[in-house]
């Protein structure tokens, strides 16, 4: 399949499309948490509205790993994760700082429903580049989910559904 396909279509950050050659696109493999307490989601401040925290798992770490250290960079929040829930991919363009500019990802996605172990709420562990767009962190009534605007390419109402029956 992939000798016949010569572009890829792919989305920004704010959903915008574009198609690209598929020559410059690399695998990102990326995780993320899904931690809820009683009615509430714990979710990424980002821009105007919200993501799982999580991210790019790096070469020499587990999926676990990358979890947990994703979680405290974007939470301050230590987790422990209880079991993969979904899995998709994005074909993505990071567009939305100097850092990433000329990028584009196919990226895997992994969710895992997780739960706390530890820490306080904060923003002070996030890195340079996510300084530009994320915020504190926010605990999220799930009732409110429909109505939230969401960084990602996924069906994040029906991620936190699924994570909320599984508890």
């Amino acid at each position: 399949m992939s000798d016949k396909i010569k572009q890829m279509k792919c989305r920004d950050v704010h959903g915008k499309e574009s198609e690209l050659p598929i020559s410059k696109f690399k695998f990102r493999p990326s995780v993320y948490g899904v931690l809820i307490e009683g009615d509430k989601i714990l979710l990424s401040r980002q821009w105007d509205g919200y993501d799982f925290p999580g991210g790019g798992i790096e070469i020499d770490e587990t999926i676990e790993e990358a979890l947990k250290r994703e979680f405290v960079e974007e939470t301050g929040i230590q987790v422990e994760p209880i079991m993969p829930i979904h899995t998709e991919t994005d074909f993505f363009n990071p567009d939305y700082t100097d850092k990433y500019k000329g990028q584009y990802w196919n990226c895997i996605m992994i969710y895992y429903l997780v739960k706390k172990v530890g820490g306080e709420l904060t923003k002070d562990n996030l890195c340079d580049t996510e300084q530009e767009y994320a915020d504190m962190p926010e605990w999220i009534d799930i009732s409110k989910i429909e109505k939230l605007k969401f960084f990602n390419s996924v069906d994040s109402a029906a991620v936190i559904k699924k994570a909320s029956s599984l508890l």
